[in-house]
């Protein structure tokens, strides 16, 4: 039978490396399966040159495309966005928050070293709310000891019902990734028209086109990180506009209909080959 094959992320790409006996048993998997496969299916442009590279998968094998999320949300009821938002942040503050797995290729620390800067430039009246389960007390003492402590509010894990109520009240969304083969996290905040920083790793600047419908910061820089957000903070008209050009883009680029048709179209392709093969033999 044909296979086809999706691949989201490599191993090698995850550690910018293979370090152990684990990091190499799992590369040569997805080299296998690479390998095996009628056709590869990735999520961004990055992700082919990655899979070409890492595996030496043959280009014209690998098709790109892209993940994609619910444009129209549906209806919040009974909801008092005011007293919602003081749960998190008084009334003078912004909110500006990230969203995901507390892992070291996700950039969380960067994020809290870029605030000082940012709590600087808006005298105070930000608050920076961390969303997500795992180990946070390394990002703990590091709020602490950046004097930050008070600014910042690491909820956990917070339930669907309530991080979508949490993205109608929030300011900015930032996520400083070292290692990102998508960034679906992005487009989650487009849907709700949410302003996007990004940094300019992997297929992130794919998704968020820089200066039209987000910012995209250099990886691995605070300085940059910390410039983003002012940017979104200091110019709430000129970011409403890139939010409303990114929920737009969702429909032109990422809109599931159109994912499903190119994904429709691949199968279609193997199956036609895979048809023509059986006839030659």
């Amino acid at each position: 039978m044909p296979l086809v094959a999706t691949i989201h992320a490599t191993e090698y790409g995850r550690y910018n490396g293979l370090y152990n006996d684990t990091h190499r048993y799992i590369s040569q998997k997805e080299s296998t399966l690479a390998h095996e496969a009628c056709r590869v299916i990735v999520c961004t442009n990055y992700m082919r040159l990655e899979v070409e590279r890492v595996f030496q998968c043959p280009w014209d094998k690998i098709d790109v495309v892209y993940n994609g999320v619910r444009r129209d949300q549906p209806p919040l009821l009974n909801f008092d966005a005011t007293s919602f938002r003081r749960r998190f942040a008084a009334d003078q503050e912004k909110i500006v928050y990230y969203v995901g797995r507390m892992t070291y290729e996700k950039g969380v620390d960067l994020l809290l070293s870029a605030a000082p800067q940012v709590l600087w430039a808006m005298q105070g009246r930000v608050k920076f709310v961390i969303i997500g389960g795992g180990n946070t007390d390394h990002l703990k003492r590091q709020a602490w000891n950046l004097g930050i402590w008070h600014k910042c509010y690491f909820t956990g894990f917070m339930s669907e019902h309530d991080l979508m109520r949490f993205r109608t009240i929030a300011d900015c969304s930032v996520f400083p990734s070292l290692y990102e083969p998508f960034g679906i996290v992005a487009l989650e905040s487009f849907a709700v028209r949410v302003p996007v920083v990004v940094s300019d790793t992997g297929g992130l600047p794919e998704v968020v086109r820089h200066g039209k419908t987000g910012i995209v910061t250099q990886t691995g820089n605070p300085d940059s990180i910390a410039w983003g957000i002012l940017e979104m903070l200091q110019n709430p008209e000129r970011a409403k506009q890139w939010s409303e050009d990114a929920y737009k883009d969702l429909e032109a680029r990422f809109s599931w209909n159109k994912l499903a048709q190119q994904t429709e179209a691949i199968y279609g392709r193997v199956l036609h080959e895979q048809g023509k093969s059986g006839a030659a033999n």
